[in-house]
């Protein structure tokens, strides 16, 4: 073996690494750069050029120093992207990264080193597998349609047309009869940005729908109806755009384009409520279309990403007055902290009397939201984003209509201290178009927020009673009219009214309103605060806790901390009661948490059980009733309940460990000996669920299944109480009652192996203690899978991961005995299995497991191997395969050209092993053993080896043949002196046929050997 010891000084720069690289890369690409303009590369000359200037340009961010964390860390990897793709353009070397910095191929393995190398190649073809949230811009341009000739309120919202609703808040424009903005400082700052659009929102059928209300009189073109100082809101016209328009028009995130929205008017009133369902659907005699092509101009753009990250990307967009207009209901992904307090209110329709006159009424309804004093709150209603909030709200009034449908939405953000004891009130009038214009008060209706068992309103329609007055009427004291009922629901809880009210209900009129509630800190579910409240109804906690599966997550997550505090209480109260529901309950919260929209809540569980769970006793009947579940599992045919107690052990461990502590922390370690037992009958229950023979039983597979993916998550909460030695012998135990491949089938084979990757993975791994004891089996299941050729993908990942943390291991403490345990359990089927799959597609993940192990070899695990062969023709057999793997590695395409990191690392282990195996090669078959098959295929790799088109030194450039030769010197020479020791060696007895070796060698090397 060749070593080159020279004493040597490492010189570290003190600049980040990643700076150090683009320059040297800038330099290097300035002569390239300059080449490809003589070359007549014009279109690669110029591109490089934009690139280049872009490298220079964040290089510069980056030496300023002045960025925040995430912005530096979004910038080095602006820069990695653009230097791989200069490299890869200019046929450059491939520069394997991790965490956007170059590795030393000497600190990692080569598996971990063949990965690096691969995800380069894949990044940018991955998608984002993580919910991505989309913002859409909109920016109000114009309004060049102007023939209204009076102010206008222009709403803006998403609609779903499939669902025939409206998704989003509604962005709001005021407008002066000129058609420029009302208020002369949002002047090109009418924008604004709806948030929080998920992937499947964009495949709705999405519109943005744009309703006009004019202000002013009540026919537009009579001056007659209704004097000039006396303003009403009067539907105007409406206008639609497809999204899907919008997404085959804007290509590019970043792209801004311009849209024309036709404005059409409503043929009759009576269907304004629906005039953008008529205008999708092209029910053209519904409306009519402008006299010419102009209306509303706008210009949209599609955002992506969290809002922050927009925000820190677009600040010119953000610095315009930016109107943020949110979605009905909660985004996708709901984020702790994310505080919330909306009521949205639709006024539907109304059912009204003629009251004697001779045409039907314009009926004006005004909406109040005054508070348990009776005072009105301020600024609780908003009819739309980028207008301020008002405390009252007048609605549009329909002409000569009784039975007006307004379907018009606003949004009261009522203070969170505020709900309950506040209402709403609702008062009608009739606008005159006589002289004076007077409007003339004759009903009103009311609705508590929130009901007397502490429930907001619900999500529906809610049909209020109307209630008689005239203009004289006095509302100062509220509770005159509050003591009534306000709808059906109401009048059937109050039997007992008096006879002389203050306020008479009108039989045949009523008031239809719908709400929808979008709050982190109210409910509107009844289970959920019989639950929080349970004292107040011990004797329905059965009945409650039966029903907790019906509250949807939304609600569970809000109120978590008090979910679980009222759980743990429960289960203090009554163990014997309340346990076992108790127990499916915390499974059925905990599976929740594993769903995308509520999996950021996790760390909020997390929080809870270190800072606020104090069930000092609960671990005991956790651990009674999943061991009661896994016991059953041979029993009963529907597996639903336990499978999901075996996908929720990871936080039932999590509580079960942290109340133990808990407990142990209050009676200083008693009962320490019983709890070791329970969880050893515990782990005995594990292992007999595992080792069912499951192939007749497919609701036992997805039990197994279950169990085997949640395994590896208990690890670190048993590392809290128990050795490392003590965890990795539970583990050890539970891996090895695993049936072996044959016994159970394929997706269960996956599934266990799955279950031992992530096993390797976990941080017991990693200690050399629980290693070695660990090591064996998991050595023993992939060995059994590649004599079998099952599942190599995942067994390659495994092997992989094994390498990889080997290989750190060895820089701090001996590997030996781990190493030389791989070598008698891998390295024969490690060269079997490449054999068989050489040419395939997977083959470098295996390539790089051999060269991994070849690596970690020292010359002992050499001796031992090489000396443990029961027979010559055992080892004639071990060599005619590993020499036949290393001819494969030159001849086939492995790794690619631009790979030579990899390259010359293969090249490298490859010489070496040759190294140790040689002498055993003359030992063993020179003189009367002379083998010539053996010697045929050891000279036949040498000089493939020397003629590899990699080590061609000659062929490289000055920087990059140095860069070599100070860190493997001349490979081919170090070939070629084992190949000239081995000739002679053989003396006399060297077959004529061998001559033509030396004649395939070249001439330098020839001469570098025999001098």
């Amino acid at each position: 073996m060749f070593f080159r010891c020279r004493l040597c000084e490492t010189v570290v720069p003190l600049e980040d690494p990643i700076i150090t690289e683009t320059t040297s890369t800038l330099q290097e690409w300035g002569v390239l750069w300059k080449q490809l303009y003589v070359k007549h590369k014009v279109d690669l000359f110029h591109k490089l050029r934009h690139v280049m200037n872009e490298l220079i340009d964040l290089r510069r961010q980056l030496i300023q120093g002045h960025l925040a964390q995430d912005q530096t860390r979004e910038i080095k990897r602006h820069i990695t992207v653009r230097l791989d793709w200069g490299n890869e353009h200019l046929g450059l070397d491939l520069v394997p990264r991790k965490e956007f910095e170059m590795v030393d191929p000497d600190q990692i393995s080569v598996s971990e080193l063949y990965k690096l190398g691969d995800s380069i190649r894949q990044r940018h073809g991955d998608g984002c597998r993580v919910p991505v949230s989309h913002h859409l811009f909109i920016n109000l341009k114009s309004f060049t349609y102007n023939s209204i000739s009076e102010d206008a309120d222009v709403f803006f919202s998403l609609y779903d047309s499939r669902e025939a609703k409206q998704i989003s808040e509604k962005f709001m424009v005021k407008l002066n009869k000129n058609g420029g903005p009302k208020n002369p400082e949002k002047v090109d700052r009418l924008c604004a940005l709806f948030t929080d659009l998920s992937s499947k929102d964009l495949k709705r059928d999405l519109y943005i729908v744009a309703h006009v209300i004019r202000t002013g009189r009540m026919l537009l073109n009579d001056s007659k109806k209704g004097p000039p100082h006396v303003q009403y809101r009067r539907p105007y016209g409406c206008a639609v755009l497809a999204m899907s328009d919008v997404f085959h028009t804007i290509t590019d995130l970043k792209e801004e384009k311009d849209f024309v929205l036709k404005v059409y008017t409503c043929n009759n009133e009576n269907e304004w409520y629906q005039v953008h369902e008529n205008i999708i659907r092209k029910s053209n005699t519904k409306y009519s279309a402008p006299s010419t092509n102009y209306g509303l101009i706008i210009s949209l753009q599609l955002l992506r990403g969290e809002l922050e990250q927009i925000r820190r990307e677009n600040q010119a967009v953000f610095n315009r007055a930016l109107a943020l207009t949110r979605k009905l209901g909660f985004p996708d992904v709901i984020l702790p902290g994310d505080t919330r307090n909306d009521l949205y209110l639709t006024l539907e329709r109304g059912e009204f009397e003629r009251g004697g006159k001779s045409v039907q009424k314009n009926i004006e309804v005004t909406l109040y939201v005054l508070y348990a004093d009776g005072d009105t709150l301020k600024d609780c209603i908003s009819l739309g984003s980028g207008e301020p909030n008002s405390s009252e709200y007048r609605s549009f009034v329909l002409y000569h209509n009784n039975s007006p449908r307004w379907s018009e939405m606003v949004k009261l953000p009522i203070p969170i201290d505020r709900f309950r004891g506040s209402h709403l009130r609702f008062e009608f009038r009739h606008c005159s178009t006589k002289d004076k214009g007077e409007k003339k008060l004759f009903g009103f209706a009311f609705t508590p927020l929130m009901r007397e068992d502490g429930t907001t309103l619900s999500d529906e329609s809610h049909e209020l009673y109307v209630y008689k007055c005239d203009e004289n009427a006095t509302f100062s004291n509220q509770g005159l009219y509050l003591s009534l009922p306000c709808c059906k629901e109401d009048f059937n809880s109050c039997p007992n009214l008096p006879a002389n009210l203050p306020f008479q209900r009108s039989p045949k009129e009523t008031f239809w309103v719908s709400t929808i509630l979008c709050s982190t800190k109210l409910t509107q579910n009844v289970d959920l605060l019989a639950l929080l409240n349970w004292k107040a109804h011990p004797d329905r906690v059965l009945d409650i806790l039966g029903r907790l599966r019906q509250i949807s997550g939304e609600e569970i997550v809000k109120f978590l901390r008090d979910v679980l505090d009222t759980l743990f209480c429960l289960l203090d109260d009554n163990t014997d009661k309340y346990g076992p529901l108790v127990f499916q309950s915390l499974v059925f919260i905990i599976n929740l948490l594993r769903d995308s929209r509520f999996y950021h809540f996790r760390p909020v569980m997390d929080s809870y059980i270190q800072n606020h769970f104090a069930g000092a006793l609960a671990y005991k009947e956790l651990i009674r009733c999943l061991k009661w579940y896994m016991d059953r599992s041979a029993e009963v045919v529907r597996q639903d309940h336990i499978q999901e107690a075996m996908r929720a052990l990871e936080y039932l461990f999590k509580f079960i460990v942290q109340s133990r502590i808990l407990y142990s922390r209050a009676t200083c370690g008693m009962e320490e000996e019983q709890f070791r037992a329970s969880i050893q009958e515990l782990f005995q229950s594990i292992r007999f669920v595992l080792s069912l023979d499951s192939r007749s039983s497919e609701n036992l597979v997805f039990t197994q299944a279950a169990l085997l993916n949640s395994f590896p998550d208990i690890f670190d909460e048993l590392l809290q109480m128990f050795t490392v030695q003590e965890v990795a012998e539970y583990v050890r135990g539970t891996l090895g009652s695993m049936p072996s491949t044959v016994d159970i089938g394929q997706s269960m084979d996956v599934v266990k192996l799955q279950s031992i990757a992530r096993t390797v993975e976990s941080r017991l791994f990693f200690f050399p203690e629980s290693r070695s004891i660990l090591l064996p089996v998991v050595l023993h299941h992939i060995h059994l899978h590649l004599r079998q050729q099952r599942e190599l993908l995942i067994c390659s990942g495994i092997l992989g991961s094994i390498f990889s943390i080997i290989k750190t291991s060895s820089m701090e403490s001996s590997v030996q005995e781990e190493v030389e345990m791989m070598v008698e359990s891998l390295l024969d089927v490690l060269l079997q299995t490449l054999l068989s799959i050489m040419s395939k597609s997977h083959s470098g993940e295996y390539v790089s497991c051999l060269l991994s192990l070849l690596r970690q070899m020292t010359e002992i695990h050499f001796h031992h191997l090489l000396n443990n062969f029961h027979s010559k023709e055992e080892l004639k057999e071990f060599l005619l395969k590993i020499f036949c793997v290393f001819r494969n590695l030159m001849k086939l395409t492995i790794f690619p050209r631009d790979w030579s990191v990899m390259r010359l690392l293969t090249s490298h282990i490859i010489v070496v092993t040759t190294q140790f195996l040689s002498p055993a090669l003359h030992k063993n078959f020179s003189d009367a053993d002379f083998d010539f098959k053996v010697w045929n295929s050891f000279f036949s790799l040498t000089v493939l080896y020397i003629n590899q088109p990699s080590l061609q030194l000659e062929s490289l450039g000055p920087a990059k043949r140095k860069k070599v030769l100070d860190k493997y010197g001349d490979m081919r020479v170090m070939m070629a002196y084992e190949l000239f020791s081995m000739w002679q060696k053989l003396g006399f007895f060297m077959p004529i046929k061998l001559c033509y070796f030396f004649v395939a060698l070249t001439k330098e090397i020839r001469t570098s050997v025999f001098l």
